[in-house]
């Protein structure tokens, strides 16, 4: 199924630029029942108020597909805060997995996270 594109809001284009100097990180981080994240991914989740998309992914990566090296994860935001969470072995690859959600106060737009190797980063910490 196509996926309509949803253009980011401003709220979403500023994230994406309060996130574009993390290019690296100091230190790996631990959460409850989560991958080990970037200090990128840190940020991610005090910016937006958003460990719940972490602990989801998270969960999902280390049950179903803890033997993909490499993963592409996408958070579509759409107008009305519906939004869809998927995941890709990489880009323009076949969709693997698929969640909707009824409702998220992130954003509005489309938001982007690698798993590599069981570590959560940010595409610019790549």
């Amino acid at each position: 199924m196509q996926e309509q594109l949803t253009k980011d809001s401003p709220e979403m284009s500023k994230l994406k630029g309060d996130l574009s100097g993390y290019i690296g990180t100091e230190q790996y981080w631990k959460g409850a029942f989560t991958l080990d994240y970037t200090d990128g991914v840190k940020g991610l989740i005090e910016l937006a108020n958003c460990y719940w998309l972490i602990t989801d992914l998270s969960i999902v990566s280390k049950m179903k597909f803890k033997n993909v090296p490499f993963q592409v994860w996408t958070l579509t935001v759409k107008e009305d805060h519906t939004a869809v969470l998927k995941m890709q072995e990489d880009t323009g690859e076949p969709v693997k997995y698929r969640q909707e959600y009824g409702y998220t106060d992130f954003p509005v737009g489309a938001f982007n996270l690698y798993a590599i190797d069981g570590v959560l980063l940010l595409p610019s910490e790549y």
